[in-house]
């Protein structure tokens, strides 16, 4: 009878932890397209920043090839060896980032 609560117990404790880390990787994927459309949209922050003109398009379309250019470098950020507090802030600020989006989506319907 122990053997199949301990058993229990583990499964359950593998099956919270899979599911903490789907629900912090959905939260974390939101968080950087949420920040990647407020980057880029018409009404983004370049936008915002530049204004409307040729500039604009400019800095726009080098943000995102800076984007892109992050999103290639970062590829080794997350391996098990290359952990750092640094990774851990950047993985859970998205998540808070995706967290706020969601909010903000769910009160006015847009981001």
């Amino acid at each position: 009878m122990t053997q199949i609560t301990i058993r229990f117990k583990q499964e359950a404790h593998s099956f919270l932890n899979t599911l903490f880390s789907c629900l912090v990787l959905a939260l974390v994927l939101g968080g950087i397209g949420g920040t990647i459309y407020k980057v880029i949209s018409p009404e983004g922050w370049v936008a915002t920043a530049f204004g409307r003109s040729f500039s604009a398009g400019a800095a726009s379309l080098g943000s995102l090839a800076l984007v892109a250019g992050l999103a290639w470098f970062s590829r080794s950020w997350g391996a098990a060896d290359n952990r750092s507090l640094f990774s851990h802030f950047l993985v859970y600020g998205f998540a808070a980032a995706g967290i706020l989006y969601l909010v903000q989506l769910w009160t006015k319907g847009t981001i």
